[in-house]
This record gives C-alpha cells, structure tokens and sequence, in this order.
C-alpha cells in the first residue's frame, strides 16, 4: 500500500460521521491510474473503529463510476513491464478490495454509468450498491487477454448472485445492466442519482443509529458468515458479537432510548474493549 499525503483523485466529504468518498478523474471515467489506487488504498486501510467516519458512500464524478484499470496510462509508462512490475500493480489494486472488506465502515456504493474491470470489482467488494438506470458493470479483464477472473471478482460475484451467473460473465465479460443486477439481489435499488443519493444518505443515518460496536460487528459477522463452514459456526460468531455489545455503556443507552421513544445518543467511550 502506498501512503500518500493529500488526496488528489479522491474528494472525500465528512457529513455528520458518513464520508462521501468521490472517485474524481471525471475526464477519465474515474479510471485507476496509480496515484488513484495509492489513494483508495491510504484511504480504506486508514479505516479503523476509531475513525471519525462511521459509514462510507462511495461514488464516481462525471458520467461513470469507474472505467477499470487505466490502460492508457499503463502505455503512457514506457518500457515493457516484467512479471515482478505486473505483480506490484495486481497487488496494489487488489488491496483496495481486502481494505474495503476488512474496514469496520459499511461501504455503500453508487454506481453510475459503466463499472467495468476493477470499477466492477469496487462495486462488489461494498455492501450495498445502489445503481442509476444506465450503470453497466463487467468482468472487462476478459476481454483483455486476461483471465476473467480478477481483484475478487471471482469471489464476490458467485457469493452474491450463483455460480451459473459468475460465469455466464465472468467467462464472456459482457455487461450486466442495471435491471439484471436488481433481480439477481446484486442492487439495492435502481432509481436516477438525485434519489439514490438521498437513499444512500437515508441508509447511513439508519446506520448511524446503531452503536459503533453493533455496526462494526454486525459488518464483520455477515463477512464471516458468507464463508462459514457450517450453521453452528455462523451462529457461535452471531453469539459472541451479541455477548460483547452488551458490555458497554451503549448497551443500556440503547434500551433506555428505546423505553423512552427518543433517538439515541451513543458515545465511543460505551464501546467493549
């Protein structure tokens, strides 16, 4: 991961503890050239329970949400790269999506436009995507004498959605469009952007009613339960989140909130350490 000082390809808004994070290289389709992957990953790995942002929404500027891997700009680069260069640059985008899984943010992504390649891959590794009527998403790689499996693809997409339908695109990289990924549960909702953004903000404020330890544990156990080896297994995570929400001080602000018929009002200090 490269730490980077400021942000330049990354517009990053702090609301009330939810970060809109915007992908800002609009005159390239918010494409992932290095000094954007470096930013995404200082970004997502510098997420801890601490951090002043509770929720991310994660968005493009412009018409897309992300183009994928600017191949331009791998041109641009001069000499041929060897297999230790390419590896750099595989690990360097991967790393974005184990940041975003491992991050104890919920990541909600609006996905406008084309989502091809590692835009795609973004859009999987979030929790929630909430797609605009023209979004179009694809395994691209595929299509570029690679395998089609790529960035975590080949994780995400048969987790969510079958293994009949990770390889129908995972195989062929055609385009999934908006209404296919609503009924395959891949999107939340399709709706145009002025009602998604309000949706993704309506969803972080329901969040931000949660105390910070139930939050970050309830994303962390529905990682875990996706590979869970078996029902017992699920559960014994389920059992030990629930046991450590109860001992802090926001376990009995909660409860008393609830009584009271009054919004909450967590600290950090409520939660178990």
């Amino acid at each position: 991961m490269s730490a980077v000082d400021t942000y330049e390809h990354l517009h990053i808004e702090l609301r009330g503890g939810v970060a809109w994070v915007t992908l800002n290289r609009p005159e390239r389709l918010n494409a992932l050239n290095p000094r954007l992957i470096a930013e995404l990953n200082a970004y997502f790995s510098g997420l801890h329970a601490r951090s002043e942002a509770r929720v991310v929404v994660l968005r493009g500027a412009g018409r897309a949400f992300c183009a994928g891997l600017d191949l331009k700009d791998m041109q641009a680069g001069g000499a041929k790269k060897g297999v230790t260069d390419y590896l750099e640059v595989q690990k360097n985008v991967r790393d974005i999506m184990l940041a975003m899984r491992r991050c104890p943010q919920p990541v909600i992504s609006i996905v406008q436009g084309a989502a091809s390649g590692g835009g795609f891959a973004l859009a999987l590794a979030s929790d929630i995507r909430l797609l605009t009527p023209d979004a179009r998403m694809n395994a691209a790689f595929i299509r570029l004498g690679l395998s089609g499996c790529d960035v975590g693809v080949s994780y995400f997409l048969p987790r969510l959605a079958g293994a009949s339908v990770a390889s129908e695109f995972l195989l062929t990289g055609r385009f999934m469009d908006a209404q296919r990924a609503l009924s395959l549960g891949l999107a939340s909702r399709v709706d145009e952007l002025p009602a998604l953004e309000a949706e993704a903000a309506a969803l972080a404020a329901d969040m931000m009613a949660a105390t910070p330890l139930g939050l970050r544990l309830t994303k962390e156990a529905l990682a875990f339960a996706i590979d869970a080896p078996s029902l017992e297994a699920a559960i014994a995570m389920e059992d030990r989140n629930q046991v450590l929400c109860t001992q802090g001080e926001d376990f009995a602000e909660g409860i008393a909130a609830f009584l009271e018929k009054r919004a909450p009002r967590y600290g950090r200090k409520g939660e178990a350490s």
